[in-house]
C-alpha cells in the first residue's frame, strides 16, 4: 500500500518555509562547498578512461577465452561509473559554464554510456522537481512493477495478482534487465518524433557506442562467448544502476499531486540517505547523500559528505525528519514496500491508507 505523508504538523507559514531554505542556502554558500572541484573531476575522468583502455586491451589479448566474462563484468562497473560522472555534469556540478556541463554530459552519457542525455535529463529533472509525487514523478509511474496504488483503476487478478504481491522479491533479478531498458528508452527518444536538442549528435554518439561496441565484441571473440559477454556487461551495468538509485526514495512518504509542501521539506522528507564509508560513496556515485543532493543538486558530489552534518543539524532544529539507514536495510525496506504496494494492487480500494487519502481529498 502507498504510505501517505501527513504534512499538517510539519508545514509552517509560507514565508517561514521560504526563509528556512534561504537561511540554509546562505550558510552552505558561506562554507565554500559549492565551489567547483576541477582536479577531482578531471582526475576521476582520466582514471575511468585509463581503466577503460585497460579493459579494451584485455579484450584484445584474451580473444577466445571465457575469462572475457570477467572483463565484461568490469566494463559493467566502469560504464556505471561513467553514468555517475555524466549525472554530475548534467546537474552542473563540474563546470561553471552550463554549456560545458551540457557537452560533458552529452559526451559521457552518449559516447561512453550509450544512453541518451536528452531523454535522461528530461526524466530526471521531473523527478527532482517533485520526488515521490503520484502521477508526476516519473520514477513512481507503474509499469512492470507497481509503485503506487492511487492511479490503479482495475485490480490485478490471477497470476498477475500473485506476482504483484511478491514483486519485491523480483525487483533485484529484474534489475539485470535495466541496462537494456536504459539503452532502449534512449534510442526510442532520439529516434522518435518528440523534440530532442542536438538530435544528430546524440544519434551519432549513441550509434558509435552501441553499434561499435557490439561489432568489436564479435570481432574479438566467438559468437557464444560474445553473447555471454554482452549479457554479463548489460546485467552488471543495469543491476548497479538500479541498486544505486532505488534506495534513495522507494519506501519513503508518497504524496498526491495536490498536496502543498515547500521545497525544503519536499526534498528532505521524500529522500533517504545511505550510511557507510567511502566505498558506499563509490558504489552509489555520491547518491548515498540523497537529501543533500536534492537540496543542492549543483553541489559537487565530493562535498555532499561534508555538508551532511550541517543539514542534519538544521533539520533537527526545525523538527524536520531526516532519514538515513544502512544500504542493506534500505534494500529490505524497498523489498517490503514493493510487496505491500503489490498486495494492495490486487484490490487498491480496500487499502486503508488509500481509502483514507481519497476521503481526505
Amino acid at each position: 500500500m502507498t504510505t501517505v505523508l501527513d504534512t499538517t504538523e510539519t508545514m509552517s507559514p509560507r514565508d517561514r518555509q521560504v526563509s528556512d531554505f534561504s537561511a540554509l542556502t546562505r550558510t552552505v554558500q558561506e562554507t565554500g562547498l559549492m565551489r567547483r572541484r576541477y582536479a577531482y573531476y578531471w582526475g576521476r575522468f582520466a582514471l575511468l578512461v585509463g581503466l577503460l583502455a585497460g579493459a579494451v586491451a584485455a579484450m584484445v589479448l584474451l580473444g577466445d577465452s571465457w575469462w572475457q566474462l570477467a572483463v565484461a563484468a568490469g566494463l559493467g562497473v566502469l560504464f556505471t561509473q561513467f553514468a555517475f560522472l555524466g549525472h554530475d555534469a548534467a546537474h552542473r556540478q563540474i563546470f561553471k559554464s552550463g554549456q560545458w556541463n551540457d557537452w560533458a554530459s552529452l559526451v559521457i552519457a552518449n559516447l561512453f554510456g550509450g544512453m541518451s542525455y536528452g531523454w535522461w535529463l528530461h526524466k530526471h529533472s521531473r523527478h527532482h522537481a517533485k520526488p515521490n509525487v503520484v502521477g508526476t514523478d516519473p520514477d513512481m509511474l507503474n509499469g512492470v512493477l507497481t509503485w503506487e496504488t492511487e492511479t490503479i483503476t482495475k485490480p490485478k487478478t490471477g497470476i498477475w495478482a500473485w506476482l504483484a504481491a511478491n514483486q519485491g522479491y523480483w525487483f533485484f533479478p529484474l534489475l539485470l534487465l535495466e541496462g537494456l531498458n536504459l539503452h532502449a528508452n534512449g534510442i526510442k527518444t532520439i529516434l522518435g518524433k518528440g523534440p530532442v536538442k542536438r538530435r544528430g549528435i546524440e544519434i551519432t554518439f549513441v550509434g558509435i557506442r552501441l553499434v561499435g561496441f557490439v561489432v568489436a565484441v564479435f570481432l574479438l571473440m566467438p559468437v557464444g562467448i560474445g553473447f555471454a559477454f554482452l549479457g554479463v556487461q548489460l546485467g552488471v551495468f543495469g543491476f548497479l544502476m538500479g541498486a544505486s538509485f532505488a534506495p534513495n526514495h522507494k519506501g519513503m512518504p508518497v504524496v498526491g499531486p495536490d498536496v502543498k509542501i515547500d521545497f525544503l521539506r519536499r526534498q528532505v522528507l521524500m529522500s533517504r540517505n545511505i550510511t557507510g564509508g567511502r566505498w558506499i560513496d563509490v558504489w552509489m556515485g555520491g547518491l548515498n547523500f540523497q537529501v543533500e543532493h536534492h537540496l543542492f543538486p549543483s553541489m559537487p558530489s565530493p562535498a555532499l559528505r561534508q555538508v551532511r552534518p550541517l543539514v542534519m543539524e538544521f533539520c533537527a532544529e526545525r523538527g524536520i525528519k531526516y532519514t538515513e539507514t544502512s544500504l542493506i536495510e534500505s534494500y529490505r525496506i524497498v523489498v517490503e514496500y514493493l510487496n505491500r504496494v503489490g498486495l494492495a494492487a490486487r484490490d487498491p480500494f480496500q487499502c486503508p491508507l488509500t481509502a483514507q487519502f481519497r476521503s481526505a481529498r
